[in-house]
């Protein structure tokens, strides 16, 4: 594989467990981030999809990162993700409650100006100059399919040029020309993370260094093993980890999503809680079937959890 193996990289969008009043369930947050950092991998915390960050308060988003980091810090890398803002203003308040916070880094992400309409190159130039030149965190930029466009391979190389505190790159996007130019372009230089573990074979082979991945919050040391055998060049333990991871990611996808991940961890007496209105619990069939795979993969043993 064409990358330096010391540095591939995984991590996971953390869930926020809520309770069945809707508050966010302290607790259980807890047991779960405990559990990632036992596995030993990188985490993300409030996430606008895994992490339901759109559902919260400004006020919940600070006290999710100040529990991330009493929890976290100094164990594994701990990031804070945050959702698409409207505005660059919108961008800047998080990073500063983010750092704040003392979370490691913090991602930088797409502006999503609403209603189906997608910023120009020079818009995007700008907000991204705008927000980066705010702040000093150690910062991650994303390029997300989310917002319905993809920001120019050009103009995400000249940010990395200009603002050295970016540290590393979210590669949301399903293209491999696009990847495979932003893995030649700066590789070498940050870190670069895919969008999900069905790129990870493809990415690790272009020079980037890991993949995100909310199957972690189910089965973290499968995630990691995938990362272990990649590091060790064992491309037989790789696929046969990977396969597994896969067909976890497509038993949730197109099944219930983030609310099955969550009663998955219910019924397996781990902290998963309750989705968050809009979102409603898992309806019952979407739950045995990816009980059916876990069972299939043999995660329902120690391998996973």
């Amino acid at each position: 594989m064409a990358s330096d193996a010391a540095r591939y990289q995984c991590f996971t969008i953390s869930i926020t467990p809520f309770a069945a009043d809707g508050a966010i369930d302290e607790q259980a947050l807890r047991r779960h981030l405990r559990k990632l950092g036992d596995a030993g991998i990188g985490v993300y915390v409030g996430g606008g999809g895994s992490g339901e960050g759109y559902t919260l308060s400004q006020a919940e988003t600070g006290r999710l990162l100040a529990i991330a980091v009493d929890e976290l810090k100094g164990r594994v890398p701990i990031r804070a993700m945050g959702v698409e803002p409207r505005t660059a203003r919108e961008m800047i308040a998080f990073l500063e409650q983010a750092k704040a916070a003392g979370v490691d880094a913090a991602q930088v992400y797409s502006l999503d100006v609403g209603h189906g309409h997608a910023p120009t190159p020079r818009e995007l130039d700008a907000y991204f100059g705008e927000v980066l030149s705010s702040t000093d965190i150690p910062s991650v930029l994303s390029t997300h399919q989310s917002v319905g466009y993809v920001i120019p391979a050009q103009v995400i190389i000249e940010l990395f040029d200009r603002h050295p505190q970016l540290i590393g790159l979210n590669v949301s996007h399903q293209d491999p020309n696009y990847l495979r130019t932003l893995a030649d372009a700066l590789g070498d230089r940050i870190d670069i993370c895919v969008g999900g573990p069905h790129q990870a074979p493809m990415a690790l082979a272009f020079g980037a260094h890991g993949f995100l991945s909310s199957e972690g919050n189910i089965a973290p040391r499968l995630c990691m093993g995938v990362i272990e055998a990649a590091r060790a060049g064992d491309n037989a333990a790789f696929l046969e980890r990977w396969g597994k991871l896969m067909r976890l990611f497509m038993a949730l996808y197109g099944n219930g999503g983030i609310r099955v991940t969550k009663a998955l961890l219910e019924h397996f007496g781990l902290a998963g809680g309750y989705p968050r209105a809009p979102r409603l619990p898992a309806e019952p069939d979407a739950l045995a079937k990816a009980l059916a795979v876990v069972e299939e993969i043999g995660l329902s043993g120690t391998e996973g959890w």
